[in-house]
């Protein structure tokens, strides 16, 4: 499951500083114990300790679980290949569980053609195992001149 070979340029050259920096100010990903693992132009990872505490009634992680780590490596995957003074938010995905999980999980976000406007990715999550859990296509909306802060206002509203 490594990532695929670089066929992506990135317009910023501090892409994965930035990343890492947008990744570290999700109270949602903290909240849930996910690590961004790695980050290329147009493909990311993120890491998913299984916890008792993120599972449906039967013990598998939750189908909105896999959904967050999921919309999150395609989003930041997007998002290595856009301007550093834009952001970024999903506007549709569509995912599919594939099998349950009961294991640590890894999701993988990778751009599938990205666009002035809007790009399209494609994520999968493995457990431990390397069984494919769940698969995903998404749509992201870049915004132009709109930083990736809490400050920043949002030229979307």
């Amino acid at each position: 499951m490594n990532a695929p070979s670089p066929k992506f340029q990135p317009q910023d050259p501090a892409y994965a500083v930035r990343i890492r920096a947008s990744f570290a100010r999700q109270k949602a990903m903290d909240l849930i114990g996910a690590r961004l693992t790695v980050v290329e132009p147009g493909y990311t990872e993120i890491a998913l300790a299984y916890r008792p505490e993120l599972t449906q009634q039967k013990a598998y992680v939750h189908g909105g679980i896999l959904g967050m780590i999921a919309d999150s490596a395609c989003g930041y995957a997007a998002y290595s290949l856009m301007p550093a003074s834009a952001s970024l938010v999903t506007v549709e995905y569509k995912i599919n569980i594939l099998a349950p999980a009961r294991t640590d999980l890894v999701a993988h976000g990778e751009v599938i053609r990205p666009g002035r406007t809007l790009t399209v990715t494609r994520g999968d999550v493995y457990d431990a195992r390397g069984t494919r859990v769940a698969t995903m296509q998404q749509t992201l909306m870049m915004l132009p001149e709109t930083p990736d802060t809490p400050d920043a206002p949002d030229k979307a509203e």
